[in-house]
């Protein structure tokens, strides 16, 4: 396993433009004694919050642990020459909002959109010297439904009335991300005033009632129901929807057969890059370049990003509001609001003083469900996979199905199911959902000639493993070599391409990370813990018991995801309270 530690650096190097604009803010960074806003963590949410005060007016400082910002949106040279997204590694989900408002583009945003999109390849034994069948799916509905009907041509004519039916659904709450959930503590006790503003924010929820209209229960069944309960009222082939169902289980710890499983589906079905709805997409130069520009962005309206500069501490004021932090190095910085990117737990329960939270909030914290079946796997390979149900050119040139994801172990939602109880018994899949993408094969900068980088995203992996084991070398390596004999199953050849791998498994991704139990979407997304009772009830609007401090992570309202909602949703209340101050 190649070690990590400071490998951006080299990474930044191999990118110019990225290299000047993180040297151009660290430059320009100089800690001052006191801000009117100081944001804990430089995680994609947090350097979006500060990117928006600021251009507000409101001077803002962001305090990162880690010598490289993004949170889990980072790029790192784990194996020399070869850069990898560590952690997150697709784009979608980002507000349009962000991109033109924060000007990203001007700050070195570049996007490699994929078309296609997902290729599933089957293992078919017995089928000689015939290439097994596989399912690719892009952005031509005619392709699509010629790829299907290998499968079943009844899927293959309902499976635009499908598309067409879960994007209205999608639409339909699409607006209910760019706003504070409704605030239900100032609807119950809240002035006048405060209950008509509390009244405003109803509108997104009437106004996707509207869309959906006479059909709403049948989209209610769609955010209560198991997904495979959905899935076989449209479909009856199980390639289609063992695809299908790997975005309503992707990072949770959830089975298609888990109730309320969907709506993990639509989540990654709200994105779209460049106007194209749906669209999934690379960063060139890894995840961390989105990062990078997002904080050139901050930074050129005056924010101040520090790195290697760990928060100790909340500070409060006898009067009960906070004034500030202690880092971990003793010094103190002031400010009249203090903004978390942090996970709840972090916040509420390492960082910010138990006297001054009520003892039902903090039991609350504790108690939220934070699961996580993910073990990240990024790998450098000296060429491409060469898969039986699509094999490569003579000269090695990726093809259309490189640059997908990739869904191996996925014929069938029962696999899917199965993997899950193995980690419901405290044991790593013995066949782990695999989710296979080479950003290499559309940015050649991430790797040298000839070479790819590979994100192995799996599940299911539990936190704790049964009978006493831990997470040692051994564990990872037994688990990793696991997976490589499956993809090896669909690509032979795959194992002796590997020149070097990095394991993540949960307990790495909390540790590296802070994502609570390795949970990408810092808790779960299932209905108890979403819109207004995220992350607990009647503390879901950013703010909390507190006062002056603010959630502005994952485990707030919309949830996970590299989207910035949350970031920009709390600066806007932050704006709102400030100038109330």
């Amino acid at each position: 396993m190649a070690a990590g530690g400071r490998g951006l650096s080299r990474a930044l190097r191999a990118s110019p433009s990225p290299d000047w604009r993180q040297a151009h803010w660290e430059a320009k960074a100089r800690l001052k004694p006191e801000y009117d806003a100081v944001i804990i963590g430089a995680g994609h949410n947090g350097l979006v919050a500060a990117a928006y005060l600021q251009r507000l007016g409101v001077s803002t400082a962001v305090f990162e642990r880690r010598h490289v910002i993004g949170g889990a949106a980072v790029t790192e040279e784990i194996v020399p020459g070869f850069k990898f997204s560590r952690a997150s590694y697709l784009l979608s989900l980002l507000r349009p909002q962000i991109y033109t408002e924060l000007e990203l583009k001007k700050h070195g945003l570049r996007l490699h959109l994929r078309n296609p999109r997902s290729f599933t390849p089957m293992l078919e034994e017995g089928t000689g010297s015939k290439v097994p069948r596989s399912l690719l799916l892009g952005t031509d509905m005619a392709e699509n439904q010629k790829q299907i009907a290998q499968f079943s041509r009844k899927d293959a004519q309902a499976f635009p009335q499908y598309e067409d039916f879960m994007n209205r659904l999608a639409l339909a709450i699409d607006p209910l991300l760019d706003a504070p959930p409704v605030d239900m503590e100032a609807f119950r006790r809240g002035s006048l005033l405060q209950r008509l503003k509390s009244l405003s924010t109803l509108s997104p929820l009437l106004q996707a009632g509207r869309i959906l209209g006479a059909r709403l229960p049948q989209y209610y069944q769609v955010l209560t129901a198991p997904m495979t309960k959905v899935l076989d009222q449209w479909f009856e082939s199980e390639p289609l929807k063992a695809t299908l169902a790997t975005d309503a289980v992707i990072g949770a710890m959830t089975s298609p057969r888990t109730p309320g499983s969907g709506y993990v589906l639509l989540h990654h079905m709200m994105g779209g890059l460049e106007g194209v709805q749906g669209a999934w997409g690379y960063v060139q130069g890894g995840m961390g370049a989105l990062s990078g520009a997002i904080a050139s962005s901050a930074a050129a309206h005056g924010a101040s990003i520090f790195t290697e500069k760990p928060v100790a501490k909340v500070q409060v004021s006898s009067g009960g509001r906070v004034q500030g932090v202690v880092l971990q190095d003793g010094s103190e910085v002031r400010s009249k609001v203090v903004l978390s990117n942090a996970s709840p737990q972090i916040t509420f329960l390492k960082l910010t003083p138990q006297e001054w939270l009520p003892e039902e909030f903090v039991q609350r914290i504790s108690q939220l469900d934070t699961q996580s079946p993910v073990t990240k796997i990024n790998v450098a390979v000296n060429r491409l996979p060469d898969f039986l149900a699509a094999p490569n050119t003579p000269r090695g040139q990726p093809l259309p199905h490189h640059q997908c994801s990739i869904h191996l172990n996925c014929e069938d939602t029962r696999l899917l199911h199965q993997a899950f109880e193995d980690a419901m018994d405290g044991r790593p899949s013995h066949r782990p959902m695999i989710e296979l993408c080479i950003p290499s094969s559309l940015d050649p900068t991430l790797a040298p000639p000839g070479c790819h980088v590979v994100s192995l995203f799996t599940q299911y992996t539990p936190y704790t493993l049964a009978g006493g084991k831990v997470w040692d070398e051994q564990e990872k390596n037994a688990y990793v070599d696991r997976v490589f004999d499956c993809i090896e199953a669909y690509a032979p050849g795959f194992k002796g391409s590997v020149v070097g791998r990095d394991i993540l498994v949960p307990p790495d991704l909390e540790r590296i990370f802070g994502l609570p139990g390795g949970n990408i979407f810092h808790g779960a997304m299932t209905l108890d813990q979403l819109y207004f009772a995220r992350p607990v009830p009647l503390h879901a609007n950013y703010r909390c018991p507190l006062r002056g401090l603010y959630l502005c992570g994952s485990g707030a309202h919309p949830g996970g995801g590299v989207m910035g909602a949350t970031g920009r949703n709390a600066a806007h209340v932050v704006f709102g309270d400030l100038k109330s101050m």
